[in-house]
C-alpha cells in the first residue's frame, strides 16, 4: 500500500472533524482510538494511543496533521491534561519524524508560552518548544483563539457564555489584541487544508489575521 501524503490526529474535535470535511476528495488517513464519523472509506487507522508513534513511522506520511486537544477539566487531571496536549503530540511528532515526514502542522492556542504562568499556555509553549527540536523541514503551528462551532456532547456553561460573548469581545479586540479575537473552528480547519502541502521551508506561526487569510 502506498504511503499516504497525509494523516490526520484528533480528528473527533471541533476543528478535525473540519479538516475531514474540508478534504473533499483529497487522500487523506485518520489515526484515531475509536471510529470517526464521516472518515473517508478505508482510511481510517483505529488504535490505543500509545501505539500512534508507531503506526505513524510504519505508514510514512509526507505531512501530519495534529488538531489534538481537550481541557484539564476533560482531562481530569494538569498531569491527564498534559500527557494529551504535550506527552502524545511530541509522540506522534517523532513517530512522524522517524516516518521520514517533512511537514507536520499542529493547533496550538492564542498566548502559548513555555514561560507562561498559565499551566494550560505554558504546556501549549513547551509543546511547541518540543516539535521545533523535532526538526521537520517545514512546521506549521497554528494559535487560535476561542473556537466557535458545534461541539460534541452537552456544551459547558463556560465555553456557551464565551461563544455568546464573542461577537462582542471580538469589536473591543484592536491592534496587536486582535489575535485574541474568536475564530470559526472550520476556518482553522480549511487553513490547514491549505497548508498541508506547502513547500516553504522553516516553521510558521499563524495567528487569527493569518489563519483568516489562508482560508
Amino acid at each position: 500500500m502506498a504511503s499516504p501524503d497525509i494523516l490526520l490526529i484528533g480528528a473527533t474535535g471541533l476543528v478535525g472533524r473540519g479538516v475531514v470535511a474540508a478534504m473533499d476528495d483529497r487522500p487523506l488517513t485518520i489515526l484515531a482510538r475509536r471510529a470517526v464519523d464521516g472518515a473517508p472509506d478505508g482510511h481510517t487507522l483505529v488504535a490505543p494511543p500509545e501505539r500512534w508513534a508507531d503506526i505513524i513511522a510504519a505508514e510514512r506520511p509526507a505531512t501530519l496533521i495534529c488538531c489534538l486537544g481537550t481541557t484539564i477539566r476533560q482531562a481530569g487531571s494538569q498531569a491527564a491534561f498534559r500527557a494529551v496536549d504535550h506527552d502524545l503530540v511530541l509522540a506522534a511528532a517523532r513517530g512522524t519524524r522517524l516516518g521520514g515526514a517533512r511537514q507536520m502542522i499542529v493547533v496550538s492556542s492564542v498566548g502559548a508560552s513555555a514561560k507562561s504562568r498559565n499551566f494550560y499556555l505554558r504546556t501549549k509553549g513547551e509543546m511547541e518548544a518540543g516539535l521545533r527540536a523535532i526538526d521537520f523541514a517545514r512546521l506549521d503551528i497554528l494559535r487560535p483563539g476561542l473556537l466557535t462551532g458545534t461541539r460534541e456532547g452537552t456544551p459547558r456553561l463556560g465555553e456557551g457564555i464565551a461563544m455568546m460573548a464573542a461577537p462582542f469581545t471580538n469589536a473591543l479586540l484592536h491592534g496587536t489584541l486582535r489575535r485574541y479575537r474568536s475564530i470559526p473552528a472550520a476556518t482553522v480547519a480549511r487553513a490547514i487544508v491549505r497548508l498541508a502541502g506547502q513547500g516553504e521551508s522553516g516553521v510558521h506561526v499563524h495567528e487569527n489575521d493569518a489563519i483568516r487569510a489562508l482560508s
